[in-house]
C-alpha cells in the first residue's frame, strides 16, 4: 500500500473523493532541508546584504544562493473538501429546508507527528460540531467518519472509518464532542531518492546557465517529489446522495 503500514480497507466512495482532492490547495512539502531556489539578482542580493539581512539564517530568507526553505516528513492534515460536514434529514427523502434534522461538522483540526523511527506517526484530534431542529427529548447520534492517507495529492492509497457518537440532552439543540484518529506512512516511502535530493538542493549561483532552471521543471524530478508526498485528509463518510447535497446546495 505503497509505504501505509496500516489494517485499513478501500471503500467505494473513495472514487468520489478523486475529483475533490486537488481543489484542497495549499498543499506543503514533506522533506526535510532541500529546496534552494535561485536569486538571480546580484543587485538585489547586494542590497540585501547592504541591509544585513543575510546575518541569520531563518525560514523564508533570500540569500545569494536562494531562498532558504525547510521541509518535515510529517504529512499535513487536513478535512476533505466535500466531506467536512453533514446533514440528516427528516424524512430521509427530502431534501427541503424545513427537513433538515441534523447538520454536523468537523472543526479544529490538531496533529503531532513523530518521524524519529521507521514509520511516520500522525496522532489527529478534531472536535464535531452538531445541532438539531429541535430540543425535544434526549437524542444520541452515531456518525461514521474517515481518515485517508493520500500520495502524491490524489492517490489514496488507504483509508479507514470509525465512528463518532453525539449526545444531545433534554432541551438542547447544540451539542458537540471530540474524536481521535491516528495515520502511519512508512518513511521510506516519504523520502526522496538521493539523485533527486541533490538536483533540488544543489547549489545555483549567478551565472550559471542552468542556475535559473526550476528542478521541478523535470518530469522525473516531478514524478519522484510526489510519490514521496502524503497528506491525511478526515471527513464524514457520506453516501452519495450527502455527497450530492454537498457539492449542489
Amino acid at each position: 500500500m505503497y509505504g501505509c503500514h496500516v489494517q485499513w480497507t478501500r471503500h467505494p466512495y473513495i472514487a468520489c473523493l478523486h475529483d475533490t482532492l486537488t481543489a484542497l490547495g495549499a498543499v506543503t512539502g514533506f522533506f526535510k532541508d532541500y529546496a534552494l531556489r535561485l536569486f538571480p539578482s546580484k543587485a538585489a542580493a547586494a542590497a540585501l546584504l547592504a541591509l544585513g539581512l543575510f546575518g541569520c539564517r531563518h525560514e523564508g530568507d533570500i540569500m545569494a544562493t536562494g531562498i532558504l526553505t525547510s521541509y518535515t516528513a510529517c504529512p499535513p492534515v487536513a478535512i476533505a473538501a466535500p466531506a467536512g460536514d453533514v446533514t440528516l434529514f427528516n424524512p430521509a427523502s427530502s431534501r427541503d429546508s424545513s427537513a433538515i434534522d441534523v447538520v454536523a461538522q468537523i472543526t479544529n483540526v490538531r496533529s503531532t507527528c513523530d518521524d524519529t523511527g521507521e514509520f511516520i506517526n500522525t496522532q489527529i484530534t478534531f472536535d464535531v460540531q452538531a445541532r438539531r431542529r429541535d430540543g425535544q427529548g434526549a437524542r444520541d447520534v452515531i456518525l461514521p467518519y474517515f481518515v485517508s492517507v493520500v500520495q502524491g495529492n490524489t492517490n489514496v492509497v488507504a483509508k479507514r472509518v470509525s465512528q463518532v457518537g453525539l449526545h444531545f440532552a433534554e432541551g438542547e439543540i447544540r451539542t458537540s464532542t471530540s474524536a481521535t484518529a491516528s495515520s502511519q506512512v512508512l518513511r521510506s516511502a516519504a523520502t526522496l531518492p538521493d539523485d533527486v535530493r541533490r538536483q533540488i538542493t544543489r547549489e545555483r549561483r549567478a551565472g550559471d546557465p542552468n542556475a535559473a532552471v526550476d528542478p521541478m521543471a523535470d518530469p522525473a524530478v516531478r514524478a519522484a517529489v510526489d510519490r514521496a508526498r502524503f497528506e491525511v485528509l478526515l471527513g464524514f463518510q457520506l453516501d452519495p446522495d450527502q455527497l450530492r447535497y454537498n457539492a449542489t446546495r
